[in-house]
């Protein structure tokens, strides 16, 4: 193997190892799991503001039942506390007095008996508010860990990136411009793998076999000249 192409195999694997750390950032188990614990943290927020917004609308409609108790207990209030100081006298405004009495009685007893069927509706409800919050407090935890996990191995891997690049662009340095825009432009289409060796008779870019006269013909060719795979167009180094 000749110059140029010694150097581009170099940096050819540089440039995988570069893919192979950005991968590994995006893949790391942690970052998938931290994904997975967003869903749902999402999920459960959802589901806890659905029913929040149930609880809330029990307790709106339990404030209007509560004020029309109150009214209805002052009425009734008012009226016992006529009746009992003597003011009225006349039988007849005693008995529509008493009689209006009872039916606040009646009216109270009905909204009171709507409330209980309300605050029975609620209980449910609270409970599943308890466990939605349980379950969003352990989530925002496991969140937390995840979100320290991926940061402490992102600072590992973009040390080693930082490493290859230095390392690659050193190589880089060396290589034609016409080849290294060749191989840039290869790299971009083909997976990452722009430059590749022939091993026996075997592309290791494309691993497809090479046919016996285009084989003859590259092993009479001088080390250094120029040639691509027939298979697969990368640049091939033989």
């Amino acid at each position: 193997m000749a110059e140029p192409y010694d150097t581009l195999l170099q940096v050819q694997e540089h440039d995988t190892a570069l893919d192979q750390l950005h991968h590994r950032i995006e893949a790391m188990p942690e970052r998938i799991a931290l994904a997975h614990v967003r869903e749902r943290r999402t999920a459960v927020a959802a589901a806890m503001a659905e029913v929040q917004a149930r609880v809330d609308d029990l307790a709106g409609r339990q404030a209007e039942l509560e004020e029309r108790i109150a009214v209805s207990a002052g009425r009734r209030h008012v009226l016992e506390e006529r009746m009992r100081s003597g003011a009225v006298t006349a039988s007849k405004d005693l008995q529509a007095m008493d009689h209006e009495v009872g039916q606040l009685a009646e009216r109270q007893r009905g909204l009171e008996d709507e409330e209980l069927v309300l605050m029975e509706e609620q209980e449910p409800l609270d409970a599943e508010l308890t466990l939605h919050r349980a379950m969003a407090a352990d989530l925002e935890a496991e969140s937390a860990r995840l979100t320290a996990a991926v940061a402490d191995s992102e600072v590992e891997l973009r040390a080693a990136i930082e490493s290859e690049e230095a390392d690659r662009a050193e190589l880089a340095t060396g290589l034609p411009a016409e080849l290294a825009e060749r191989y840039e432009r290869l790299r971009s289409h083909l997976g990452g793998i722009g430059a590749a060796r022939l091993v026996g008779d075997r592309c290791e870019g494309c691993h497809l076999t090479l046919p016996s006269m285009e084989l003859e013909r590259l092993h009479n060719l001088p080390e250094d000249t120029f040639v691509t795979c027939p298979q697969c167009d990368r640049i091939l180094v033989h």
